[in-house]
């Protein structure tokens, strides 16, 4: 995250004596990313972060893959997905690669009975449908729909649902989140033409400190394995923090469109990059004012990226028969470009209230067998004419 935060108590220096009213130590641990290089926080611990107590199970989560070598566009329906009660099991991998997985997710109940660790990824987690709190190590979040959550790798948390009817999508990335560094100046502040700024950010709040002991399970994701880890004290034991590594929200509503008078290309939609793919968001805007303007996109190759976008809410006016929850796949190697008149139906309309999430990803992705579940099996074939 490229703005610094505190929550609770810290020592006015890092690396000093910090004791408690009783005289005892609290614990710090670095919570980094890079090596000593990257965005890290400081936390102050209850209990030693240390104590694990026993490993009790260990499986396979990897992604069980039916296409390897894809050039199909593919059309999914992503409301198609059966819902799941626990919310890991409900996380069904789609499209992967080595760099990232996208995935979608219908958890009914909250993460209540244990605790969830990525020790692998950065999570980007897209509430379409639903609301509720994410609980961290680092604080809590309230999150509503059209909410991105950002989870660095490594941060212990749980996720309360305030209903059953939750609908997610989500990344996986084995590269940081960052906001693209051409919104930004030297020392990290968003300049003036970005379409977002700091004050868009949802930070942690409401820091929990539990002093707590006994068996607390964190389930931690790690090289394709689920690892059920029991722990002797209660994760949530901060009892204060500072730097920029922690999770954040930002509403796809808080995105300003960047619009022209002619038909811009992708990157003007782009809200998080990482070194091996770009993350877009496609928000209500007025379409191109040239007089001849065509509004609809023009078509394109894709030679060095794979598109997926992921469809939430309104009219996507370059598609035909698109509904939420669908997730189209335009793999590298073929053009594509809007649908069978498409170009046409757009010219002379004023705006768009479409909404969608677009990531772009550099390497080319596989397709799982829980995608190929609910693919419309047609849709590359929808350029036809």
């Amino acid at each position: 995250m490229p703005i610094y935060h505190k929550l609770g108590s810290i020592p006015a220096k890092r690396h000093t004596i910090f004791k408690k009213p009783t005289g005892e130590f609290y614990y710090e641990q670095l919570f980094g990313t890079e090596g000593f290089h990257g965005h890290s926080s400081l936390s102050y611990h209850v209990h030693r972060p240390t104590q694990v107590k026993e490993i009790k199970a260990s499986y396979s989560v990897e992604p069980k893959i039916a296409i390897g070598k894809n050039i199909k566009s593919l059309l999914l329906k992503g409301f198609e997905l059966n819902p799941a009660l626990d919310f890991l099991q409900s996380r069904k991998p789609l499209l992967v690669n080595g760099d990232c997985t996208i995935g979608l997710a219908a958890p009914q109940e909250s993460l209540t009975d244990y605790f969830y660790k990525n020790a692998d990824a950065d999570e980007l987690i897209f509430i379409h449908k639903g609301s509720g709190k994410l609980r961290t190590m680092l604080g809590n979040i309230v999150f509503v729909p059209g909410d991105y959550l950002i989870i660095p790798r490594g941060m212990i948390y749980q996720i309360q649902f305030d209903q059953a009817d939750n609908r997610l999508f989500y990344v996986e990335s084995f590269a940081p989140f960052y906001t693209p560094k051409r919104y930004k100046n030297a020392s990290g502040q968003h300049l003036e033409h970005a379409p977002f700024c700091e004050r868009d950010f949802k930070l942690p709040t409401e820091l929990e400190t539990h002093d707590q002991k006994g068996d607390f399970v964190i389930k931690t994701k790690k090289e394709g394995m689920i690892h059920e880890i029991v722990y002797a004290t209660h994760p949530f034991d901060v009892i204060g923090w500072d730097g920029y590594n922690f999770p954040y929200g930002f509403s796809i509503h808080n995105f300003e469109p960047i619009t022209g008078r002619v038909h811009q290309p992708p990157p003007v939609h782009q809200t998080f990059e990482t070194s091996t793919f770009v993350v877009c968001s496609f928000v209500p805007r007025m379409y191109d004012y040239h007089p001849q303007a065509i509004p609809a996109p023009y078509n394109h190759s894709n030679i060095d990226s794979d598109e997926v976008l992921y469809y939430v809410d309104g009219d996507f006016m370059s598609r035909n028969n698109i509904e939420q929850g669908h997730i189209t796949l335009h793999p590298k190697g073929i053009p594509h470009g809007p649908a069978i008149g498409a170009m046409e139906r757009s010219i002379g309309h004023k705006e768009t209230q479409e909404l969608a999430v677009m990531v772009d990803t550099f390497r080319p992705l596989m397709v799982t067998e829980e995608a190929m579940g609910i693919d419309d099996g047609q849709y590359y074939k929808s350029w036809a004419e």
